[in-house]
């Protein structure tokens, strides 16, 4: 069985002074009915470790996961550990060319990483939109901001109604990036599943 490594979003419940990685059970099952062992990983690992630590090569290298998902959930910037960790997860599956599947945030972290800025969009949370391009579902949408462009080395897959990019691929590396949320469906798109198992194959 494949493994794949999930990122998490971050929660910071200041009544229990706790801050909290968290992934939608929704995202484990889809990946679980899809054929995939779920292996989240923790925004911990992004700190600078101390010598009684495992830092994160320490445990992705122990992992050697088959692909990764970056999810979905916080804005770029509002918890720097999950930046720095996503970052890291990026650099270590270019170095070993592994499949990479963005969510939502996920898609805008290897939009950021390329370069490019994000920008604000209006009409794209708790909406739905027909895409148009190689990929023309109707997908859910849950987000305010977007690509100001196409990052170097990607191509789009898709854009929405008013032109806005809502899936990338990377033009040398197994690597796309999804607007929407396939785990928010009712029922799980099979479009979805199948781009999903053509990605990580």
């Amino acid at each position: 069985m494949k493994t794949v490594v999930v990122s998490q979003r971050v929660d910071n419940y200041v009544e229990r002074n706790e801050i909290r990685d968290a992934i939608d059970q929704k995202l484990t099952l889809w990946l679980s009915q899809a054929g995939y062992l779920v292996i989240p990983i923790s925004n911990q690992l992004a700190l600078v470790p101390t010598a009684q630590e495992i830092g994160f090569h320490d445990w992705i290298n122990s992992i050697k996961p088959d692909a990764i998902l970056l999810s979905g959930g916080n804005d770029i910037g509002e918890f720097i550990e999950r930046d720095n960790l996503e970052r890291a997860l990026l650099t270590y599956a270019s170095h070993l060319e592994l499949p990479v599947l963005g969510l939502c945030r996920g898609m805008q972290m290897m939009a950021v990483v390329a370069g490019v800025e994000l920008k604000p969009v209006a009409g794209h949370v708790r909406k739905r939109h027909r895409l148009k391009g190689q990929i023309t579902d109707e997908v859910n949408s849950y987000h305010n901001l977007a690509l100001s462009q196409c990052p170097t080395d990607y191509t789009v897959l898709a854009s929405s109604e008013d032109n806005q990019i809502e899936a990338i691929q990377h033009q040398h590396l197994p690597w796309q990036g999804w607007m929407w949320h396939p785990e928010r469906e009712l029922n799980f798109s099979d479009q979805d599943t199948q781009r999903l198992k053509a990605l990580f194959k």
